[in-house]
């Protein structure tokens, strides 16, 4: 979602660390290597539910935390890892390499608050808005509101992180921003008498989505198919039930061990996620991809007319067709 093609050097510079969970050292063969765009959350606790499934069907693999999505893309375009974390349709679109998108792990859902001086995003026409960075997910999506609406958003500013958005907006340094659900939850739970939630229309495009190089993917179909089929089956289940998210959650491992207030929390926080729609039970697939080549094609990220993209030269569905059958 963000500025793509940044120096490999810049991967090496940020330091990332690297969690190696299986025995062995990092460079031993048979595991995949995965590139997480932030360290483990909240919001991570499904994923590493279908890791621990996906390993009790014989995957071996290790993750490393990058600092953020930009690098964890570059990390799999150089090769250095093998799936990673984001919606990097400017890369795929750029690069030589063929990178591909295996499944959709939540749809971008984020929600424009304001305080009490607009009612409706009409009113945001002209008027200064905060957002995370310059060519992320909210600047991505005032690009799309401007169009949908034939409006245009005075200045921009860019201060990463919903929370620190949503303390911005508390303490008067913002009248609008867009911020992410749980934040959406926190702010208007807090203090929802102070500030108005904006009736946003529905997006199915992909926030964040697991992506490989497609000579990798076929070199080890085995190994990517127990994954997706993994991912896909705790998607379903947690649709119908949220709380199975905490109670496969392992208590030793990276989620177990964060703070007791965010794993005692986990069962609210996925029956939000769930009710709220960010998470697609089939993994996004068909319906995800042209939402996002609609999406990323009017947000400036895709070159070209919508018309000429087709859906295969940003997806391969072979292992998600196979795991939702």
């Amino acid at each position: 979602m963000k500025s793509l093609l940044r120096r490999l050097c810049a991967a090496a510079a940020a330091l990332p660390i690297t969690f190696a969970l299986m025995a062995g050292s990092a460079e031993a063969d048979g595991k995949i290597k995965i590139a997480l765009a932030e360290t483990p959350s909240d919001e991570l606790a499904a994923f590493f539910v279908a890791l621990d499934r996906a390993k009790a069907n014989g995957l071996e693999y290790e993750w490393t935390a990058f600092s953020d999505e930009e690098l964890a893309i570059q990390a799999v375009l150089s090769g250095q890892m093998d799936i990673g974390f984001g919606t990097p349709y400017a890369a795929m679109q750029r690069s030589k390499a063929p990178i591909r998108i295996i499944f959709q792990l939540s749809k971008l859902k984020f929600f424009p608050v304001t305080s009490k001086k607009y009612s409706k995003l009409e009113d945001l026409d002209g008027e200064p808005i905060m957002l995370h960075s310059r060519g992320g997910g909210t600047d991505s999506i005032a690009n799309v509101i401007e169009d949908k609406l034939n409006i245009k958003f005075g200045d921009r500013s860019y201060v990463p992180g919903s929370s620190n958005r949503v303390a911005a907006l508390m303490a008067g340094q913002t009248d609008a921003t867009i911020v992410d659900l749980s934040n959406k939850n926190k702010v208007m739970k807090i203090a929802g008498d102070k500030f108005n939630l904006l009736p946003m229309f529905e997006v199915d495009a992909s926030d964040e989505a697991l992506f490989a190089n497609l000579d990798w993917i076929k070199a080890n179909e085995e190994d990517v198919q127990i994954f997706v089929n993994a991912l896909a089956s705790v998607w379903h289940d947690m649709t119908q039930d949220p709380s199975i998210v905490a109670k496969e959650t392992d208590p030793e491992g990276p989620i177990g061990q964060l703070p007791p207030e965010i794993v005692g929390n986990l069962d609210a926080f996925y029956s939000a996620a769930v009710e709220g729609g960010l998470y697609d039970p089939n993994g996004g697939g068909r319906v995800a991809a042209k939402a996002d080549l609609e999406w990323y094609s009017n947000a400036g990220q895709l070159e070209g007319d919508l018309a000429s993209l087709n859906i295969e030269d940003f997806w391969y569905l072979a292992p998600l067709d196979a795991a939702t059958k």
